[in-house]
């Protein structure tokens, strides 16, 4: 068992790490740093705009996060706020016409990272690996919310 943990464990840290390092790479010719694909690429997907708080929810950040990266990209024009009201939360983010060509050639770089990562794989593992992943993070943000049990509740 413990094998297993360790395999898991350094293959996630490792495709994390590397990663990481591919999307710096990327969000370096826009003058941002590698967190900041996640939020193009999540307000690429809403058009209409989103509030920090749906941005936060969607990319897994908190207010303070979202508030200093969209401050950033705002001065780097990728994104734009409309309606600013007193309270900084209300206001609706959009991408730029910058931001959304930023956004689209981030998200082409970043499948064809993926396509070459996963080139060894058929389609069928491949449908397997994602499946599994998305379960595998899905239990493992149910254990962080609630706790780690004494014993496994299957047993």
């Amino acid at each position: 068992m413990t094998e297993r943990f360790e395999r898991f464990s350094y293959a996630i840290s490792e495709i994390s790490r590397h990663w990481h390092k591919l999307t710096s790479d990327e969000m370096e010719k826009y003058g941002l740093k590698g967190t900041h694909s996640v939020y193009l690429l999540t307000m690429a997907r809403h058009p209409e705009g989103m509030t920090a708080s749906q941005i936060g929810e969607l990319c897994g950040r908190d207010k303070s996060d979202v508030s200093r990266m969209m401050a950033i990209m705002e001065k780097n024009e990728l994104v734009t706020k409309e309606g600013v009201h007193q309270n900084l939360y209300r206001g609706v983010f959009k991408l730029t016409e910058k931001g959304h060509a930023a956004a689209a050639c981030v998200k082409q770089r970043a499948t064809l990272a993926v396509d070459i990562a996963g080139r060894d794989l058929s389609e069928e593992n491949r449908t397997i690996f994602y499946a599994a992943l998305e379960s595998i993070a899905g239990n493992l943000r149910i254990l962080s919310k609630e706790g780690l049990p004494e014993n496994d509740p299957r047993d």
